[in-house]
């Protein structure tokens, strides 16, 4: 209650200066308008005056605006904290879980903090963790999900090198960043975060594998409410959705697990994995465009073309990307 009093008597002293401001204004424009002031009103003592009442007048509006938001924030914060802990403990009581309850995101910042982790907070060690495992688990559960409905294994990578796909990658790095500073806000925030990011990484995915390789992974034309088939809004919705699941449960999963790593190998390893990455990125560049230039009819024209032809001939990129369609097979 300590904090409300404190506030009840700072509402007061606010009302009793409003209420004596409005009074004094009110008569300074009774004067202004009985014409009793003759002349340049801008330039004369009174108009002067109101002039710089008004500035003042909006600046304090301003201040009050900003801590109204702020105080909103923090209580929304204040209660989806207690909402989330307490669904949490409750879940934890049942015992009946097939998978434990994910650890609430003040949690995390906490453990972090005590720690000293490496990669506390959305540092670059972080989001690097982040779009290097995301890269993994969505192959991973794209491959679950294709024997699941289709009943066959089939290969959902992006890179040649391991189990990886970037695009998973970019859309766990890209969640991330956009809603970390939601993961303790209403869920409602992370839902329009999630359609909005989303909806702009498959776009920007979209255009710029038809535009560099000539060819599409996806096409959504046959959906209502498509944009160059490039996005949907079924498909916008799933990527709402998916902010709310990604920031309030499998963040702080993912979390959990990079604050095993330990803080000694943890910086040398992000370098080594992120170079990893980087030639993995550069090769399969490399083979798709060679692809591209076997298709349009080029011979091999150096010893690394030639090498490329062999180490990657079409049946193999075929095997490795089956969903990949060059534009000119549509």
């Amino acid at each position: 209650m300590e904090i409300w009093d404190r506030f009840s008597s700072l509402e007061g002293q606010l009302a009793e200066l409003a209420e004596e401001t409005e009074i004094l204004v009110d008569s300074q424009l009774e004067e202004l308008a009985s014409g009793s002031v003759k002349g340049d009103v801008k330039n004369s003592p009174l108009g002067q005056m109101l002039e710089s009442e008004a500035k003042t007048l909006k600046k304090s509006g301003e201040l009050h605006q900003k801590l109204h938001r702020k105080f909103l924030e923090k209580a929304d914060e204040i209660e989806t904290q207690l909402r989330e802990t307490r669904q949490r403990n409750a879940r934890m009581k049942r015992k009946l879980h097939l998978i434990r309850p994910a650890p609430t995101n003040a949690q995390i910042d906490l453990q972090e903090k005590k720690n000293r982790h490496f990669a506390q907070g959305i540092t670059f060690y972080k989001l690097f963790w982040v779009f290097f495992i995301g890269s993994f688990l969505g192959v991973v559960v794209e491959v679950l999900w294709c024997i699941l409905t289709r009943g066959h294994y089939e290969s959902r990578v992006g890179l040649i090198y391991g189990p990886f796909n970037l695009v998973y990658g970019v859309g766990t790095w890209a969640l991330s960043a956009a809603l970390y500073r939601f993961r303790n806000r209403s869920p409602i925030l992370s839902f329009v975060g999630g359609f909005v990011v989303g909806s702009v990484i498959e776009y920007f995915c979209s255009w710029f594998q038809e535009t560099v390789f000539g060819s599409t992974s996806w096409d959504y034309s046959h959906m209502p409410f498509n944009i160059n088939g490039r996005i949907c809004l079924v498909y916008s919705l799933f990527w709402g959705v998916l902010g709310v699941l990604w920031i309030k449960d499998f963040y702080p999963r993912m979390a959990e697990w990079i604050l095993k790593i330990p803080n000694k190998v943890g910086k040398p390893l992000t370098w080594v994995l992120l170079v990893f990455m980087i030639f993995n990125s550069v090769m399969t560049a490399a083979t798709v465009l060679r692809w591209m230039e076997r298709r349009e009819g080029h011979a091999a024209e150096s010893g690394w073309e030639e090498w490329l032809d062999n180490r990657y001939p079409d049946e193999r990129m075929q095997k490795i990307f089956p969903n990949m369609k060059f534009l000119d097979e549509e």
